[in-house]
């Protein structure tokens, strides 16, 4: 069954409301691996035996991060934010980089994995970014949204094999700093980076739109999930 990759879950009300992990099960097993759903246990012992298990970690999306683990005060706009979720999954980001294993971040995600590492985001991009596009789709999830453009010489341009490439978008929180050690690789066309990667690790990969909704029909969505399956052997 291939590699064991953990799935970053949340609580039953946000789960309901918001991102189911079906996409997420779905996109792992197509690529030819196991998923396993991590449950929200704030502690380190449950952390680190989720390590243990794992070859992969995938941050899934879901709902806005407290802006307390990024050193700021809530502004208006600021949406419903579950503590014990965000200190979990900051936690297991940070013990998959010390072990080497590979991690992908999707949409709130790859903001986790930012914040992880010392970066900070935008609360609302809505009221806090001047001329941004409308990044919350009006159109069904595995349907793409607006257009993003990839540096073609990192690992994700490397990987999609595309210089641009129209995504889906469900956030109003992005990525305002970036965290040391990573670089920006994707941005929309009005500033809002929609990718981030590091070189210091094999795979660790964050990006802001959701190709897990895509796989059915996209191939170059398929080809990120295979390239962090592969990666994960």
């Amino acid at each position: 069954m291939g590699p064991v990759i953990g799935v970053t879950t949340a609580h039953l009300e946000e789960e309901i409301n918001t991102y189911p992990r079906h996409y997420y099960v779905q996109a792992i097993y197509k690529s030819g691996a196991t998923p396993i759903l991590i449950p929200v246990i704030p502690d380190q012992d449950a952390v680190d035996h989720y390590m243990q298990i794992v070859d992969g970690l995938i941050l899934s999306g879901g709902t806005d991060v407290d802006p307390k683990y990024f050193g700021q005060e809530p502004i208006r706009g600021t949406g419903r934010v579950y503590p014990e979720r965000d200190s979990l999954e900051i936690a297991l980001a940070r013990k998959a980089l010390k072990l080497k294993l590979p991690v992908l971040g999707i949409c709130r995600g790859i903001q986790v994995l930012n914040i992880a590492f010392g970066g900070d985001i935008y609360q609302d991009i809505y009221s806090q970014v001047p001329g941004v596009l409308e990044h919350s789709q009006k159109a069904p999830r595995n349907s793409s949204w607006h257009s993003i453009e990839l540096l073609p010489e990192s690992k994700v341009g490397r990987i999609l094999g595309v210089k641009e490439l129209r995504v889906n978008s469900f956030h109003h929180q992005a990525i305002r700093n970036i965290a040391p050690g990573f670089r920006v690789v994707a941005r929309s066309r009005d500033g809002i980076i929609e990718g981030i990667e590091t070189e210091n690790h094999q795979f660790v990969i964050g990006v802001q739109w959701h190709p897990e909704a895509l796989v059915e029909d996209d191939d170059i969505a398929l080809n990120l999930f295979q390239a962090f399956i592969k990666a994960c052997y």
